[in-house]
């Protein structure tokens, strides 16, 4: 099995090597790839001098394009399995073995690393009171649209198998793309599970969402779910007859 590790990032010097160092780590068995997003700091120097393998993008495009990238890249190079995982020191690469275990025994195609199942949370970072109810109001939204309760909608600790990591190369939202990736899966057929995960604070550089409960967010996260649903309706799961 060929496992690929996906991390974008945008001006995360302050941790991008010590987050390629755990995934090397805890998950040695996994190839590091990091999508250097046009970073305005030294991030770029910083994994050419390490020898890191690195995509350098000439644009910034935002933490879609960025993935979208890696999973392209994943595609070409015959991976079987894609896993996001964040440049800032949130993720811990300690749960990739866990996270993917539900796509080596064929139960799923994408695993969403939760920090709202089993008290996953318990030793790790615990989002703030706000964040949590406006994750519920996502999780909410994609229940409407998909018949599917996920907990943990804004995840960007995920792995696919080689269907969906096919399909992603060729469509994935390209602003906010956590919660709309999850409609547009499973209204297309693909099977999405949560697995528990626990996570750290963010240790440096910027996040993609830096306001997540704003208004603007919300309702900007909201309608894209929306039109996912509407331009995507339920199909069957992926290889089963009609």
């Amino acid at each position: 099995m060929k496992l690929l590790v996906i991390i974008p990032a945008y001006n995360e010097r302050g941790s991008i090597l010590s987050t390629v160092q755990d995934v090397r780590e805890n998950c040695p068995e996994a190839d590091c790839l990091v999508i250097n997003d046009c970073s305005k700091d030294d991030t770029l120097k910083l994994l050419q001098e390490a020898g890191v393998p690195y995509l350098d993008l000439p644009v910034n495009l935002g933490i879609g394009g960025a993935v979208q990238s890696g999973y392209l890249y994943g595609v070409q190079h015959g991976y079987d399995i894609a896993v996001q995982f964040d440049g800032d020191g949130q993720h811990r690469a300690e749960c990739i073995p866990s996270l993917i275990q539900p796509l080596t025994d064929d139960k799923t195609d994408m695993a969403v690393g939760s920090r709202f199942l089993d008290n996953s949370d318990r030793d790790g970072f615990k989002s703030s009171a706000i964040r949590r109810v406006g994750i519920r109001v996502l999780s909410f939204l994609i229940l409407a649209v998909t018949g599917k309760r996920i907990k943990d909608a804004t995840s960007g600790f995920r792995a696919v198998n080689r269907k969906l990591m096919e399909y992603y190369a060729e469509n994935y939202a390209q602003d906010f793309p956590e919660p709309e990736a999850i409609v547009l899966a499973l209204n297309n057929g693909y099977r999405v599970e949560e697995v528990p995960a626990r996570m750290n604070e963010r240790g440096s550089g910027e996040s993609s969402i830096q306001a997540l409960m704003t208004v603007y967010y919300m309702i900007k996260v909201s309608l894209a779910i929306l039109v996912a649903g509407v331009h995507t309706p339920r199909k069957r799961r992926k290889g089963k007859k009609a």
